[in-house]
């Protein structure tokens, strides 16, 4: 069983930046190396969304509305993925989440942490 761990999160102003890590208990590099990745988030009375994913090839893909603004890349080596986020309006307060997928579908959730965007 794969645990994908969050860290990160945090109360910021408008304007501000923070950097989310999501690190994964599996032995073997390689093997994460093969699982594409991505981020969610929930706000409070909304639907889970994705913002933004990084496949195994390092390809990426965002949410329109943090295009140009967050950054996914992943670090195979330390079995890590990464959300840069700048420029934070308090629309991204959500609680974020770590998601991984790997080669049957088989999919694991880290626990998320929270995001407080202030105005």
């Amino acid at each position: 069983q794969v645990q994908l761990v969050e860290s990160g999160g945090g109360l910021v102003q408008a304007g501000e930046s923070l950097r989310l890590s999501c690190a994964a208990s599996i032995s073997s590099r390689i093997v994460f190396s093969t699982y594409d990745m991505a981020w969610y988030r929930q706000a409070p009375g909304k639907q889970r969304e994705t913002i933004a994913q990084i496949d195994s090839n390092g390809i990426t893909n965002y949410l329109e509305s943090v295009k140009g603004r967050f950054t996914i890349s992943r670090d195979n080596a330390k079995k890590t993925m990464f959300l840069q986020m700048n420029n934070l309006e308090p629309e991204d307060t959500a609680v974020y989440y770590c998601f991984a997928r790997r080669w049957d579908n088989y999919h694991y959730w880290g626990q998320g942490t929270q995001v407080t965007v202030s105005s």
